[in-house]
């Protein structure tokens, strides 16, 4: 690969795509798009945006010769040629190239400059394409190497994004330290999840059904009851309000080692039972789940318990952590109290609202500190299946008001995104640090309880960041949920980085 200033650029490229962009904070998003690019042609050659001053300030976070560098270790494009400024059509003329290919968010430009690149581009007969890439759910990554490989990759990607934020080791400890001054409130709904271990027997001869003999079984608490969990292992003090069934589920639920250390109040709700989930496993392979659950909203009688409950626990924590399955825990009514507590008290509110198998939309959550969608979950909630992942997630920001998105990509790790002193966007792009994760139902509640340990400490964004990727990484290695310890987490830093 090479890196060419425009101005000494000469050379000729057959059968050429070009690709365009700032690249300023390069996250799964730019790689979906650069990867779509290369598939074209022969030849990638992205077109790098100068640095923009504004006030004699730079627009970007970091400078035209950090961001080639970032896209050079991606290893995708064949040439990198920097612009001095936006003149896109300069290079036009001079590369013609056979595809000139934006992203979706420049389709209805109004930039001179790059309309100008488009206008060059006909009139040479070229193609011009608008795509974000290819939207994909689930990696692909171990066939494209060894895990070795795989892991050490991802730790490079991340010791890249920390130093871009200037965050080390001593940053990472210092900061954990300081979750014991945090104390948070968890509402949402509990689920009980049961793993049973099972020997696959062979295929019926009745039908073409697989048939298993159960082994073992084990429950561990899920839904809010885990986030509170993590909360509480991770340092920090929590309350934890939700509701239950008359039933052994909740039974199990009480009596969970887990909940310990969280001040818990489980109402107990006998027209409901408890969210029961069963996952039948072969070999550390999930083979299907059976749900026992309601997902009626509360009654009134019910609904005024758990309200008359956030009232008296509002007083005393810095923030509420709202973790929705969409079971019928979270009413309105609720929500309502939740947000008068928080302009009365001045918490920090922090949502996650699971859609995976009910219907449901983040949107419906505004003015939080924090929102952790998946990317599925955003593209439910605003109907937009083809927009990349930026315009995606300042949209989302922009309809619900949030000031600060976690946008979580599965394999590819997650996208946070902050404000800086002036109220303008930032974003960092984490990788995942678990390459081959045992179970990872559990990652998205423990980054939450994560997230908000660090925000009600006051930490640092792109800290508490930091270290929900080693938080993670821990909660993905174990078959079920168990909650992330403080002391994991040190020593996975101390191994991690040296």
């Amino acid at each position: 690969m090479t890196i060419f200033s425009i101005k000494k650029f000469t050379a000729s490229f057959s059968d050429c795509i070009l690709a365009y962009g700032h690249f300023d904070s390069i996250h799964p998003g730019h790689i979906r798009y650069l990867k779509y690019a290369k598939e074209k042609g022969k030849c990638l050659v992205i077109a790098l945006r100068g640095d923009f001053l504004v006030n004699g300030k730079n627009r970007f976070q970091f400078p035209q010769s950090e961001r080639a560098e970032s896209l050079n270790l991606l290893s995708i494009a064949n040439h990198i040629i920097c612009l001095e400024g936006d003149e896109l059509y300069q290079l036009v003329e001079k590369l013609k190239p056979k595809m000139l290919i934006f992203g979706k968010e420049f389709e209805n430009t109004n930039d001179v400059n790059l309309i100008k690149a488009i206008n060059v581009q006909k009139k040479i007969n070229g193609d011009i394409f608008f795509h974000a890439g290819e939207i994909n759910y689930a990696s692909v990554d171990l066939l494209s190497g060894s895990e070795n490989e795989l892991l050490q990759r991802r730790r490079s990607q991340f010791l890249v994004a920390i130093k871009r934020q200037s965050i080390d080791k001593r940053t990472l400890l210092s900061s954990l330290e300081k979750w014991k001054s945090s104390k948070l409130l968890v509402i949402g709904d509990t689920i009980l999840d049961q793993y049973a271990a099972c020997e696959t027997l062979g295929i019926s001869a009745e039908a073409p059904v697989l048939v298993v003999r159960e082994l073992a079984k084990k429950n561990y608490i899920g839904g809010a009851s885990i986030v509170a969990s993590h909360i509480a292992a991770l340092g920090a003090k929590c309350d934890f309000i939700s509701v239950v069934g008359d039933d052994e589920a909740a039974n199990s639920v009480k009596k969970s080692t887990n909940l310990i250390n969280v001040n818990t109040n489980l109402i107990v709700d006998s027209s409901r039972p408890t969210t029961f989930k069963k996952r039948y496993v072969v070999e550390n392979q999930k083979l299907f789940r059976v749900s026992n659950l309601e997902d009626h909203l509360l009654n009134k009688d019910i609904e005024e318990k758990v309200i008359n409950l956030i009232i008296e626990k509002s007083k005393d924590v810095q923030g509420i952590v709202v973790s929705d399955f969409l079971y019928g825990f979270i009413t309105p009514k609720i929500m309502e109290t939740v947000y008068a507590m928080s302009s009365k008290y001045g918490l920090k509110l922090f949502g996650d609202l699971q859609c995976s198998t009910q219907v449901g939309s983040i949107k419906k959550y505004k003015n939080f500190s924090l929102l952790c969608p998946n990317e599925k979950e955003a593209r439910i909630a605003l109907q937009d299946k083809d927009s990349g992942l930026e315009i995606l997630s300042n949209t989302l920001i922009t309809q619900t008001m949030s000031e600060r998105l976690i946008m979580k990509l599965g394999a590819d790790g997650f996208i946070a995104y902050d404000r800086d002193q002036n109220g303008n966007l930032k974003s960092q792009s984490f990788p995942a640090l678990s390459v081959n994760p045992v179970d990872v139902s559990g990652a998205g509640d423990s980054l939450l309880a994560c997230m908000g340990c660090g925000l009600t400490s006051n930490q640092n964004m792109m800290t508490t960041s930091a270290l929900g990727c080693f938080v993670t990484s821990l909660a993905v290695e174990n078959m079920g949920n168990i909650p992330v310890t403080s002391n994991e987490v040190i020593s996975k830093i101390e191994s991690f980085l040296g």
